[in-house]
């Protein structure tokens, strides 16, 4: 599919990154993402072992060539199953392999993986090195600064530690704590103190290894302050609420100032990639879903946020729905001469 933007031809370190975010950063997201910037390494959210083995592997796993570079995010806690769907997320085309070590949730948990894994670094340990003989890929962990009460910076540098031991060079930490129980996963970004310094601490004391800074991160500016002392960022839903901060992080973060489409021409660029999925019988919602945002803070994004709310989850809507809430942002815009081109 032809993006109008070309990805990186080869996988940039992940200077700047978007967050694997659970029933967001599906492969529509990912796609649209894209098209803002070249560089950011984008994830999936995060697919567990059994969805893989068990489930549909096609759409869990499906992406489009275009997302690179894209990382895939598992959540298991066994060795040997991790290891069986690294090699499968390898075989698939990915550019990277990420364990899940901060998800909080009770599911999660009761399958013993996710942040309750920052007790066992052991078993960290184990599963970082089984993954990583079974793929010739970056295998990276994603966690948090610490769970429930062992929140102390040494509890920290013992994890780091020891998962580093098993060949793991890059951490990205979310920096609050994970509480276990009392609250739940939506309260668990916004409610622990962010613990900024402690991430720092963490690159200070391992020089080596890669640190990259996650959680209440709102701007390009506040990115490239953490990136004074880490070694990079990740953003998560201020990227998704309002995609079009993308649109600077290449010249800014990757020293790539190529031209950069309107919001108007990525819209145009996702139109064949939503004829093709309508085709293969993929609602029209799915995919508008994560254009709502796209249009944030400008004139007109009221009317274009509208109509695919109301529109596209019809039955049968199409890209006439795409068409027409465009036309509409754009006359409220007071672009009415570009707004002919979209309407019937």
């Amino acid at each position: 599919m032809d993006t109008g933007i070309e990805p990186a031809t080869t996988v940039p370190p992940a200077r700047f990154s978007v967050a694997p975010m659970l029933e967001w950063t599906d492969r529509h997201c990912r796609y649209l993402l894209r098209l803002l910037t070249r560089h950011a390494l984008l994830y999936t959210e995060m697919v567990t072992t059994g969805a893989i083995l068990r489930g549909d592997r096609d759409r869990w796993l499906k992406f489009d060539p275009a997302e690179h570079p894209v990382a895939l995010q598992l959540g298991g806690g066994d060795p040997r199953t991790l290891a069986v769907c690294a090699r499968i997320g390898a075989d698939r085309g990915y550019d990277e392999i990420n364990l899940n070590v901060g998800c909080p949730s009770d599911r999660v948990r009761s399958g013993r993986f996710g942040a309750c894994l920052m007790a066992e670094p052991d078993q960290v340990a184990e599963c970082i090195s089984a993954m990583q003989s079974a793929v010739a890929i970056p295998v990276t962990v994603k966690t948090r600064t610490g769970i429930d009460a062992r929140d102390g910076i040494e509890d920290l540098f013992r994890f780091v530690r020891t998962v580093s031991r098993a060949g793991c060079g890059t951490f990205i930490i979310h920096a609050r704590n994970a509480w276990l129980k009392g609250l739940s996963p939506e309260e668990n970004r916004t409610i622990p103190p962010l613990r900024y310094a402690d991430v720092q601490r963490v690159k200070r004391q391992f020089p080596g290894l890669r640190i990259i800074m996650n959680g209440g991160i709102t701007g390009l500016e506040a990115a490239a302050a953490h990136l004074e002392v880490v070694d990079g960022v990740m953003l998560g839903r201020t990227v998704y609420h309002q995609p079009w901060l993308l649109a600077g992080v290449d010249a800014r973060f990757f020293n790539d100032p190529h031209p950069l489409p309107t919001r108007a021409e990525i819209v145009e660029r996702m139109i064949p990639y939503i004829e093709g999925e309508l085709c293969t019988g993929t609602p029209l919602k799915h995919i508008t879903r994560h254009m709502l945002g796209l249009f944030r803070g400008v004139p007109g994004a009221r009317r274009w946020r509208r109509h695919l709310s109301d529109e596209g989850p019809k039955p049968g809507a199409g890209i006439a729905v795409i068409h027409t809430a465009l036309a509409a942002t754009l006359h409220a815009a007071g672009t009415a001469r570009l707004a002919s081109r979209y309407e019937y």
